[in-house]
């Protein structure tokens, strides 16, 4: 299977448990990794053969700043059902980041990965 990726896709949303995440929101980055076979495409030069990774893109980045869940693992799976959508993504691994999650400790980052398919 062939990978296109998608890297550090950002936008603002107002995904968490606790109120001040509701209401001020916050930046959530999210990798993309689309599972697909793209010789057809390639064999003829033909966008309309694989998956257009810009609209992928903005359909992902409205899923962000849509309706708020609790958990980024919930907001993972709605990327992830998003992205299946497109008919050449056989596979999508999607990786949410929450940089500026409330944890009391220093930290980098907090990331949920979850893998999907269509099988």
């Amino acid at each position: 299977m062939d990978r296109v990726a998608l890297r550090g896709l950002k936008a603002r949303g107002h995904h968490g448990v606790f109120p001040k995440e509701r209401e001020e929101g916050q930046t959530f980055i999210v990798d993309l990794v689309l599972g697909l076979d793209t010789r057809a495409a390639a064999a003829d030069d033909d966008l309309a053969k694989t998956v257009h990774y810009g609209i992928v893109a903005e359909e992902v980045v409205a899923v962000v700043e849509g309706e708020p869940v609790d958990l980024i693992e919930t907001l993972a799976e709605r990327i992830a059902r998003t992205c299946l959508k497109h008919e050449g993504v056989l596979e999508i691994e999607v990786c949410v980041h929450k940089p500026d999650a409330p944890i009391t400790v220093p930290f980098d980052d907090v990331t949920v990965t979850i893998t999907r398919s269509r099988a």
